[in-house]
């Protein structure tokens, strides 16, 4: 896979997990090259909860990407969100031993470097150091400060802080599917950069990102980061709400969201009524697409409110933090039908819906142009540009077992472990005259037999534990 212009991005969400492969082509667009999508097991808000149902998703997303494009995938950038998610705003300085000489881009990087090292609460780790404003001995309002002359320079940060626990689950989940962890960004950063343009980071919008399982914000003005939050709400509790509302089972819940469900009530009128099949036999349930748009307006004014209330926070009613541009509804949830009108009633700000069809390339299908896809289109294009301050290195520190049945059989894994990484000496050398050391296809192919074997090892502990 060649590195320089072929990326990839992998969206773990609570409902689904994508691996998305793309390039710019001649006229600066994404061209996608391949998706894989498989539906998210062990990921709860963001948050992965059962490593192992993690890895088998991403596996899954992942061979089918690489299956529909033709390459191999190595290496991803990947979205963090999550309830543990919160930033905060910070200022710091560093005096110039030269100032003399112009500022350069190694002098933000120290000033970064040492933004870097702030105490965080303990089990906190900084996942963005994002740079907004710099002051220049002591003149302000300065975008730009490479190139200009100064003793003191000084700058206000955007600094996004996640659970270091959280963040090192889903390293360990990527590097044990096989792959390496290229980068990690903030999902609705990423989202931002798939569907918002520069005039509307300019002139000051509020991009919310409706997932499965969180509800995700982002604040621009003058084309600026100003605020990022994180609601743990999302589409799924609308589901669960579906669920016991009407008392019918899950997957019920989420067609009947999908493909009737109304975030307004009074669009639907009394008489109309949907028949749902009954369970193992049982005559069908008649439910009214009224009451289940009550159901639905509901929990979503509940979000939107939330959501609003971090808006408010940001401070938009200050004449210079106004949010011309409004509010622009992305991701899976932005597709319920008159969601755009009730979030406009709510906030009485202008709402779009995003899609991230402006940076695609003319031939993209319509199923990734969906605002779905909004943040894994996102992560391409954030791998595409490779920028150096999303890119956070994990420290993979050894996964220790939490529950009392792990605990139990944590000694006979590691051994497992220590017979797996003999066998797998042993094994490749008996292969090596029949493999291609130059081919990183077979190389993978041994690695993820090792790891799939070492896998139903430990389901078979874990079984013999019932």
């Amino acid at each position: 896979m060649e590195k320089e212009n072929i990326a990839v991005g992998l969206d773990i969400g609570t409902t689904k997990i994508v691996a998305m492969i793309g390039k710019k082509n001649e006229y600066g667009k994404l061209e996608i090259l391949g998706v894989g999508k498989s539906k998210s097991l062990g990921v709860a808000r963001g948050v992965v909860n059962n490593i192992t149902q993690t890895i088998q998703s991403i596996q899954q997303a992942v061979v089918e990407a690489e299956t529909n494009s033709g390459y191999k995938i190595n290496d991803v950038v990947v979205g963090i969100a999550g309830q543990h998610i919160r930033s905060i705003q910070h200022t710091d300085y560093v005096i110039r031993t030269n100032p003399e000489e112009v500022i350069s881009g190694r002098d933000i990087q120290l000033l970064i470097d040492q933004v870097n090292k702030l105490a965080m609460l303990p089990g906190e780790e900084i996942i963005h150091v994002l740079p907004q404003e710099f002051k220049i001995d002591g003149q302000s309002e300065i975008k730009e400060p490479i190139g200009m002359y100064g003793g003191r320079l000084e700058a206000s940060f955007h600094v996004v802080v996640g659970q270091a626990s959280s963040i090192r689950n889903v390293g360990r989940c990527i590097q044990s599917s096989g792959i390496e962890l290229s980068g990690l960004t903030l999902e609705p950063l990423a989202s931002a950069d798939a569907v918002l343009s520069q005039e509307e980071k300019e002139a000051g919008v509020a991009l919310i990102d409706i997932g499965g399982g969180t509800t995700d914000l982002a604040i621009f003005k003058d084309g600026i980061i100003r605020h990022t939050a994180v609601v743990p709400f999302g589409g799924n509790v609308i589901t669960d709400d579906i669920k016991e509302g009407c008392s019918i089972i899950e997957k019920q819940a989420e067609l009947l969201k999908t493909k009737f469900g109304s975030a307004w009530p009074g669009e639907n009128k009394d008489n109309e009524i949907v028949s749902i099949p009954g369970l193992r036999g049982r005559d069908p349930k008649e439910i009214s697409l009224k009451n289940l748009s009550k159901i639905i307006h509901a929990r979503v004014v509940e979000i939107v409110e939330q959501v609003f209330t971090e808006i408010k926070v940001y401070g938009h009613e200050d004449p210079r933090r106004k949010l011309i541009a409004g509010i622009v509804l992305t991701g899976g949830g932005a597709q319920l039908k008159h969601i755009k009108q009730l979030v406009e009633y709510i906030t009485g700000m202008d709402t779009r819906i995003g899609y991230p069809n402006e940076h695609l390339a003319g031939n993209s299908s319509e199923e990734i142009s969906s605002p779905l896809y909004a943040t894994a289109v996102g992560l391409v294009m954030n791998s595409i540009e490779n920028n150096s301050n999303s890119a956070y290195k994990i420290e993979l520190k050894e996964y220790v077992p939490e529950t009392p049945r792990q605990i139990a059989f944590q000694q006979p894994m590691q051994q497992v472990a220590q017979q797996e990484a003999v066998a797998e000496e042993e094994i490749i050398k008996e292969l090596s005259p029949e493999i291609n050391l130059e081919t990183e296809t077979t190389e993978n192919k041994i690695k993820r037999s090792f790891f799939d074997r070492y896998v139903e090892k430990i389901k078979d502990f874990l079984d013999n534990a019932e």
